[in-house]
């Protein structure tokens, strides 16, 4: 199971489809996750239900941090260009931090993240999110590690059998190799990811849907622009290469 071409270079944009999908399904499913757990814990304690809202926002704020913490280790190990590129590189292995343990360790953040902003879509809405986007992830993955092993060989292919594909294992599966991460450019890259958590975390404080959306909003504009900055650059490097 791989990602098409199409898929890969897209991917971007495909993930935003499938989330604003998900938020979408309130037309359909007017209760979200969030009131359905409220509600829930209102038929037995009435006065626990707005601090039931509460920690499950707050769950979600923790999977979308750690989803944001894992991300940006990754980076850290790439290039925030590479992350955001829509050409696949495989001219190089990363086996060092985060690689150590899963090969795939941003398909793996973002899977965990998605999940975080699941929980605030309605329940019809969260099964939109999660499902198509854990697929789209394991393709995508697919697709990597087929041209990861097309270019490497035996190399990739011994990688690949001592460290799983999406699901970390929980001791490091390789030694490091020395190579020193790059942490500003990192953050960076991920920034969008962490005002995401900003977002959550402040619905978690007040939950206030105004704000969340207003913050969710300004990082998605930041995702998009990040995005297309990068398309831009990278076109005008190929331009100046021919």
């Amino acid at each position: 199971m791989k990602a098409t071409e199409f898929e890969f270079r897209r991917r971007v944009w495909l993930i935003g489809i499938i989330i604003c999908a998900g938020y979408w399904a309130y037309a359909i499913d007017h209760v979200s996750v969030i009131e359905a757990i409220a509600r829930w814990v209102a038929e037995w304690r009435p006065s626990a239900s707005v601090l039931a809202a509460k920690l499950a926002v707050g769950i979600a704020t923790l999977l979308i941090g750690f989803g944001a913490a894992v991300r940006t280790w990754g980076t850290a190990y790439l290039k925030a260009s590479v992350v955001f590129d829509a050409k696949l590189h495989s001219d190089a292995l990363v086996a060092d931090g985060p690689y150590r343990y899963v090969r795939h360790p941003l398909y793996f953040a973002s899977v965990v993240s998605f999940v975080g902003f699941a929980m605030v879509a309605s329940r019809l809405g969260a099964l939109i999110i999660i499902i198509p986007m854990t697929l789209l992830y394991l393709r995508l993955a697919g697709r990597e590690d087929a041209e990861l092993e097309r270019e490497q060989g035996e190399r990739y292919r011994e990688y690949a059998r001592r460290v799983p594909r999406l699901w970390p294992a929980i001791r490091p599966r390789l030694p490091g190799t020395g190579a020193k991460p790059q942490w500003p450019q990192a953050f960076r890259g991920e920034g969008f990811m962490w005002a995401f958590t900003v977002a959550f975390a402040v619905f978690a404080l007040t939950l206030s849907v105004k704000l969340l959306w207003l913050t969710i909003g300004i990082a998605l504009v930041f995702l998009f622009g990040q995005n297309f900055i990068h398309n831009r650059k990278h076109r005008k490097q190929m331009a100046a290469a021919a």
